[in-house]
């Protein structure tokens, strides 16, 4: 997120994304998969937005690209706003995860999302919707250069006075309506339990974030609050949140 203490930018699956994207490690290993290649897909992309061509940044001395038509522009305005509204048809639809794929995330990560969603009056299916979103359904986690986990199911920056671990990753924010990549430092933690104690501390004990409590099962509430503090930059995330949500109850029952 732009600003203090929390998650990686979700802009339409570059990332956080998650889905971010959501942010992802650079350090994953093994064979090349859709999502790495649907990530790479988008920093072209985002590439071509903020140029305003498809030069990949040749241009020439203290420009800051080629000049637009009034065709061009109309054209880029309308590929930012199909990202930044919606992220390509449902970005979280597109990592190519089966319904298989899908279950055993869920039920890998419900009964963690049990505890943190008691402390914070969430379902845990919201929590465990989050954490998709977040992960790409655990396709794509926040990894350490080694391509060690860093078991951050939610994108949580270490900053501030956090001593524990750290991953680097590359997260992609909006601001000001458009998409900005970087360099981020995330925390690691030793299990994936306690990702989820850290964000019941982190949601449940910083004011911004107040109107995210109690929210229950409604995730678009819940990501709508969440928003209001500057959790997400993304404008589509609480609406992506309760998309996924509405797949995990179902799952659920």
């Amino acid at each position: 997120m732009l600003n203090a203490d929390f998650r990686a930018g979700e802009f339409p699956a570059l990332g956080g994304t998650a889905e971010r994207g959501m942010a992802r490690g650079a350090g994953e290993v093994g064979a090349p998969r859709f999502d790495a290649l649907f990530q790479q897909l988008n920093r072209e992309v985002v590439r071509y937005i903020e140029q305003g061509d498809g030069s990949g940044g040749a241009s020439s001395a203290g420009s800051t690209g080629a000049a637009l038509s009034p065709e061009g522009a109309w054209g880029r305005q309308q590929a930012l706003s199909s990202l930044t509204a919606g992220g390509i048809a449902g970005a979280e639809d597109l990592n190519g995860v089966g319904e298989a794929e899908r279950q055993a995330f869920i039920d890998e990560v419900l009964p963690l999302a049990r505890g943190a969603g008691a402390k914070l009056g969430v379902a845990p299916e919201v929590l465990t919707a989050q954490a998709a979103l977040e992960t790409g359904w655990g396709r794509s986690p926040l990894r350490a250069a080694d391509g060690a986990s860093s078991h951050n199911y939610f994108g949580i920056k270490a900053t501030g006075t956090w001593q524990g671990g750290v991953v680097q990753a590359m997260t992609t924010e909006i601001e000001g309506g458009a998409p900005v990549a970087r360099s981020e430092a995330f925390r690691a933690y030793a299990s994936p339990a306690q990702s989820f104690d850290d964000l019941a501390r982190l949601v449940g004990g910083n004011p911004r974030y107040q109107g995210a409590l109690n929210a229950g099962t409604d995730a678009r509430a819940y990501g709508q609050a969440l928003q209001r503090g500057g959790y997400a930059t993304d404008p589509a995330y609480a609406d992506k949140l309760a998309r996924i949500a509405a797949r995990v109850q179902g799952a659920a029952k």
